[in-house]
């Protein structure tokens, strides 16, 4: 049995991603939680250039590995939050998240057993952010504005917030 160069890097590159997840989640420190985040986009980057799409694996470094992970320590550096710890989750509620997470997995593989994939065009590789220019901005064009409006709200609100909690402090002072 011999692997293709492009089975082995992607293999490599998808296991860096579910360890990346995994240490998200099991992390406590915030600054390394946001570095196993970044290792997790950086893989996907690197899965979206074995598929061919140098576009979005370009957006996805510069966007998501860049721009949203210091947003988020941004964001988490910079509001106060109390550091309660929760008490240990018990046997029974670690049984239950397994046969959830069992659960899951077996609906998502009976949902895709006998899936039917139409058949792709062989040419997506050539001109790819055209083609994804031509989507977004004729076929997509209501929800990518709505998109924007929202993220512009999300951007006002994080800013009244702010400047709620700079006044509150004032008044302490």
């Amino acid at each position: 049995m011999t692997f293709s160069g492009e089975f082995l890097a992607f293999m490599s590159l998808a296991l860096v991603a579910v360890i990346g997840g995994v240490l998200l989640l099991n992390l406590t420190k915030v600054v390394h939680m946001v570095v196993a985040l970044v290792f997790t986009f950086v893989s996907i980057a690197g899965i979206y250039v074995l598929l061919s799409a140098e576009f979005l694996a370009a957006v996805q470094v510069l966007i998501y590995s860049g721009a949203i992970t210091i947003i988020m320590l941004f964001g988490i550096m910079l509001t106060r939050h109390n550091d309660t710890s929760e008490p240990k989750a018990g046997r029974w509620r670690k049984l239950l998240v397994f046969v959830g997470v069992l659960g899951f997995a077996f609906a998502v593989y009976i949902g895709i057993y006998n899936l039917e994939l139409p058949s792709a065009p062989n040419d997506l590789h050539v001109n790819n952010t055209e083609q994804i220019g031509i989507e977004l901005y004729s076929k997509y064009i209501i929800p990518f504005e709505v998109t924007s409006v929202l993220l512009l709200v999300a951007l006002i609100g994080s800013i009244v917030l702010a400047k709620k909690d700079d006044e509150k402090e004032a008044e302490k002072e």
